[in-house]
C-alpha cells in the first residue's frame, strides 16, 4: 500500500474521533479519490441524477459516491455509461472530456470499472432472454459456442491488453494513488430462475460464466500491475436478480426498482461502495 494513501486515512480516522467542532488544519485534506468506468460503475436511472454530465446517466447515489463518504474522500467521478476503455482516453459524448483528464499527481485513490460494453456483455445478455419456453426461440449459449469456440470470452481475452495498456496510464497520470479495479456482479445464481427471469437455464449459466471470465480478467490484469481487484460476486450471494425484488443488488431484465436493467440497483450501489471502501482501508493497513 501507499504511503500517501495509508497516512490520509489515518488522519482522516483521527479527525472522525476528535470533536466536530474542532478546527480543520491544512494537514486534515481529504483523500483524493477519482471514479472511472462504465454503467456498472455510473449505476443509470437511480436517482438522483448527476447534473454535471446527463448524457452520461451517472448517479449522485453510484458506489464511487458511496465509498467516498465513507472514506471522507473528495470525489472526482466521471464513470459514463456505455463507456468503452477507448472512452478513457478519447471523448465519449460532446462536452464530455475523456476520463483520464480527470486524474492528476495528487490522487490518493482510482477506481475503475470497465470491460463490459468491450466485450459487449450488456447486449448479449439482453439478447439472450427467451419469453418462451423451449421449443420456441434461439438459445444464446449455443449460437456463442457454436463451432467450440466461445465467441464472448475470446472478445475478452483479446481485449486483455487494452486493460493492461489503461492502467499504466492511470499509473502514468497518476503515480502516488492506489487503484482498485471493481469487478462485476452476481446476475443469475446457477441455473437461473426461469420464468421469472427471462432466460433458459442454460443461458443464465453463460452468462454469469462470462461474466466471471471478465472478472478474472479484471484480477489478473489487475494483480499483475499492481492494483487491487474489489469482488463484487460474493457480496452479491442471495441478492442477485432470482432474489426478491426487495433483496436484490442486481435487476433483472424488467427493473422492480429504479435502475437499468441487469445493472446495480442503490442497494447494490451501497454494498459495492462499502466493500470498496473497506478494500481501501485493507488495503491500507497492510
Amino acid at each position: 500500500m501507499k504511503t500517501t494513501l495509508r497516512v490520509a486515512l489515518a488522519v482522516v480516522m483521527s479527525v472522525g474521533a476528535v470533536s466536530a467542532t474542532s478546527p480543520v488544519t491544512a494537514a486534515d485534506e481529504p483523500l483524493r479519490y477519482v471514479a472511472l468506468g462504465d454503467s456498472f460503475a455510473a449505476t443509470p436511472l437511480v436517482p438522483p441524477l448527476d447534473p454535471a454530465d446527463p448524457t452520461c446517466q451517472r448517479s449522485l447515489a453510484d458506489y464511487p459516491h458511496i465509498a467516498a463518504s465513507s472514506l471522507g474522500a473528495e470525489l472526482t467521478d466521471v464513470s459514463c455509461s456505455g463507456a468503452t476503455v477507448n472512452h478513457l482516453s478519447t471523448m465519449q459524448h460532446l462536452g464530455v472530456a475523456p476520463q483520464f483528464d480527470a486524474l492528476a499527481p495528487d490522487a490518493d485513490i482510482v477506481s475503475v470499472t470497465i470491460g463490459g460494453n468491450d466485450a459487449n456483455l450488456f447486449s448479449e445478455a439482453l439478447g439472450c432472454v427467451n419469453i418462451l419456453p423451449r421449443p420456441h426461440g434461439t438459445s444464446c449459449a449455443e449460437e456463442n459456442t457454436a463451432g467450440g469456440t466461445d465467441k464472448v470470452r475470446a472478445r475478452i481475452d483479446a481485449w486483455a491488453p487494452a486493460l493492461t495498456a489503461a492502467l499504466g496510464e492511470i499509473t502514468r497520470r497518476a503515480p502516488r494513488a492506489s487503484v482498485f479495479v471493481v469487478g462485476y456482479g452476481n446476475y443469475f445464481r446457477t441455473d437461473g430462475c426461469y420464468p421469472a427471469q427471462p432466460f433458459w437455464k442454460q443461458d443464465a449459466n453463460y452468462i454469469q460464466g462470462v461474466v466471471n471470465h471478465l472478472n478474472g480478467v479484471l484480477k489478473h490484469v489487475a494483480q499483475e500491475r499492481g492494483a487491487h481487484f474489489v469482488d463484487t460476486y460474493a457480496l452479491g450471494a442471495g441478492h442477485d436478480t432470482c432474489a426478491a425484488p426487495a433483496d436484490r443488488y442486481i435487476e433483472g431484465a424488467a427493473p422492480t426498482r429504479p435502475a437499468a436493467p441487469l445493472h446495480p440497483n442503490a442497494s447494490g450501489a451501497r454494498a459495492i461502495g462499502a466493500a470498496l471502501a473497506a478494500s481501501v482501508r485493507a488495503t491500507s493497513a497492510g
